[in-house]
């Protein structure tokens, strides 16, 4: 998951995954609708109803992931036979094989890689220390993207600041020469508003701070857990400024530098940082699919992110989400007649450091995405999903009226319909692709997400199969239904 915004009617967030100056695309989404015509071959009927026999396919969908289904299965499989996976790595080209040969095997159709251009960051060694008042070694992780320091290191006095305001409340005066240190908690919330809130620092701080002078960035982990593991995380430069070495520091050890600075007395840290940006690297997308029987041509799209950070094995983010789709998706294909549409599985490359599989699958597929009835993507762990918010036409409000009796037997309430629904569905926006955004509970997720603890211990066998039975239910719905959800166009947030 990156630190793209996502959007709900329910929170309003500032920052993504993956794709960082995105603050100004807030109340840019809407009013837009009618620029793209609808392609589809049947609008939102007037009194949208699904068939008998198709709510009966969706819910005995739902009712058998129930039963056991092998989401966690494939999460073992890829953190096992892959493991990490960071853009343009060896891991990633084995992520790309894995994901091809697993879709093949499962039955899929139309299995293929469709290659992109991804940036290549390796993190090399890394150290730091505060050198004074009161000397200690710290645990800390760079920040993908991040440049390296001299073998020697960058030495400095820190000064804090609590957020991007409160940096250029300092000012160059204060910050030139120095360290800034971010020190902005993350709060734990069910939907996730917490880390969008605290993410922004990490995001755009290092250019900020170096733009007023600064030597080096350490920010507070992004992340609501207490252990001494950090949290890694994209940041991003801005072009032609300059490019200050940026780490993230573990809760525990951001405490203790908040705790030096408190004494009022000056405090030094020492950074080392190896990090390095090598030539950019080829990756894919890899794509399988349910052809639909009546109308092949419409797309019913089920996304999640191939690639992971490279301190952990990825298997919340964003091992969980592929599990769940790919899965969902078999379990449709099945059925001994296929839905009226076609399922299309994405599994797209690089969302954690640029969304570079989510552009480049947006430009190779311009020309069908007017037939692209609606898109969802999984990237929030293993939790249960325990709301449903939606973009689509207001007309088709009707239609996900259907979808929420379908998902109400598994406790999922009935959400907004501003929903963003997925990082790697942003380039789709401008096309007027309608969104299903089925919102995990990510109460515990930041705990372990962009660390070295996220791994296949974390991840709930029984929370993977109820979201299979939501996300069965409603893609099996989604593309066997008589009508569709309409058209909205949304712009790209400034900077994408």
């Amino acid at each position: 998951m990156s630190n793209r915004p996502r959007v709900s009617s329910r929170c309003r967030l500032p920052a993504s995954p993956a794709g960082i100056a995105v603050l100004a695309w807030m109340g840019l989404v809407a009013g837009l609708a009618g620029l793209v015509a609808p392609a589809l071959a049947q609008g939102p009927a007037a009194v949208p109803v699904l068939p008998d026999e198709a709510q009966s396919t969706a819910a005995a969908l739902r009712d058998g992931a129930l039963q056991g289904s092998g989401a966690y299965d494939l999460v073992k499989s890829l953190t096992t036979e892959v493991g990490p996976r960071s853009a343009g790595s060896r891991g990633d080209a084995a992520a790309v094989a894995w994901a091809l040969r697993t879709l093949k095997g499962l039955g899929f159709s139309n299995v293929r890689a469709e290659m992109v251009k991804v940036p290549h960051w390796e993190r090399g060694a890394e150290s730091g220390e505060i050198t004074a008042p009161y000397p200690q070694q710290v645990a800390l992780a760079a920040l993908g993207g991040s440049s390296g320091t001299t073998q020697g290191g960058i030495e400095s006095e820190v000064v804090e600041a609590a957020s991007l305001d409160a940096l250029a409340g300092l000012g160059a005066a204060k910050v030139k020469g120095k360290i800034v240190f971010f020190n902005t908690p993350t709060e734990r919330t069910r939907e996730g508003s917490g880390y969008q809130s605290a993410v922004v620092v990490r995001s755009s701080g290092p250019a900020r701070a170096g733009r007023l002078g600064a030597v080096a960035v350490l920010v507070r982990s992004i992340g609501t857990d207490g252990n001494r593991l950090p949290h890694t995380g994209a940041t991003r430069y801005e072009a032609g400024g300059p490019r200050v070495p940026a780490a993230a520091l573990s809760g525990p050890d951001a405490d203790l530098l908040a705790a030096e600075l408190a004494t009022g007395k000056s405090v030094r840290f020492r950074l080392r940082l190896g990090a390095r940006t090598l030539a950019d690297a080829q990756s894919a997308n890899v794509i399988g699919e349910i052809p639909g029987r009546e109308r092949p041509e419409e797309i019913v799209l089920l996304g999640c992110h191939l690639d992971s950070w490279d301190l952990g094995t990825g298997a919340l983010d964003d091992g969980a989400g592929c599990a769940i789709v790919i899965e969902s998706a078999r379990r449709i294909g099945q059925l001994p007649a296929k839905p009226r549409r076609t399922l299309r599985v994405v599994l797209f490359a690089n969302e954690e450091f640029g969304l570079s599989g989510a552009e480049a699958y947006a430009a190779s597929h311009a020309k069908e995405l007017p037939r692209h009835v609606v898109a969802a993507e999984a990237d929030l762990g293993s939790g249960r999903v325990w709301r449903l918010d939606t973009r689509v036409a207001p007309e088709a409000l009707a239609w996900v009226r259907e979808l929420n009796r379908l998902v109400a037997p598994l406790r999922v309430n009935s959400g907004g319909n501003e929903a963003e629904g997925g990082a790697d569905l942003i380039p789709l926006g401008p096309a007027g692709v309608p969104v299903l955004s089925p919102v995990q509970d990510a109460t515990a997720y930041f705990d372990f997400h962009h660390t070295a603890n996220d791994t296949l211990d974390k991840v709930n066998a029984r929370d993977l199969d109820y979201n299979v039975a939501a996300w069965s239910a409603l893609a099996y719905a989604a593309a066997e239904m008589p009508g569709d959800f309409g058209r909205v166009v949304t712009a790209k947030p400034p900077g994408f």
